[in-house]
């Protein structure tokens, strides 16, 4: 199998510095669930194909990437990574970015906790793998429900403002009422 990056690494340290440019700091457990839904949703865009080289395991707090869980248990590690990636992953991360990155740890993890693939691996024990082909199914199940498309990439030159505590807020122009 290919995969759409060298490394699982790459795109950690992608994450990670989308955060870093925004001021904002990314939780470790925010990166493990961010790194979870861009394999399964790019799973789904990419008909199967996985973006990393990634295994993700179920644990008490959500789903994890042991081998990122490692390396990052001490902070950014210094490692020496490409840190390019082809366009057209660079545009699907910003999407996911995009779409999740504002969101807080909790609000992530109710997302991803309470996904069936999620739940299906934890019931079989802690450290169980959580199946690629489990996490396109039920993630597929749902974006079906909202009609979202992973596929479709959200404008990555959008502008998003948000309020004191980073929430995103939806802003619309002003038009002065007509008397």
């Amino acid at each position: 199998m290919t995969f759409a990056s060298n490394s699982t690494i790459d795109i950690a340290f992608w994450f990670s510095d989308q955060a870093l440019n925004e001021n904002e700091y990314l939780q470790p457990q925010k990166l493990h669930r961010l790194l979870y839904l861009a394999q399964s949703f790019y799973a789904i865009a990419y008909e199967g194909n996985k973006l990393m080289p990634a295994v993700f395991v179920a644990d008490d707090m959500g789903p994890i990437e042991p081998t990122i869980f490692q390396v990052f248990s001490r902070g950014r590690p210094d490692v020496d990574v490409e840190l390019f990636l082809a366009p057209d992953v660079e545009l699907f991360l910003t999407s996911i970015w995009r779409r999740f990155g504002h969101q807080k740890p909790e609000q992530l993890g109710r997302f991803t906790n309470n996904n069936g693939a999620f739940a299906l691996a934890l019931r079989k024990g802690r450290g169980t793998e959580i199946l690629l082909t489990s996490m396109v199914t039920t993630f597929k199940a749902e974006t079906e429900k909202k009609a979202v498309n992973p596929a479709q990439p959200i404008n990555p030159d959008a502008r998003v403002l948000r309020t004191q505590d980073g929430s995103a807020v939806k802003v619309k122009s002003w038009a002065p009422r007509v008397t």
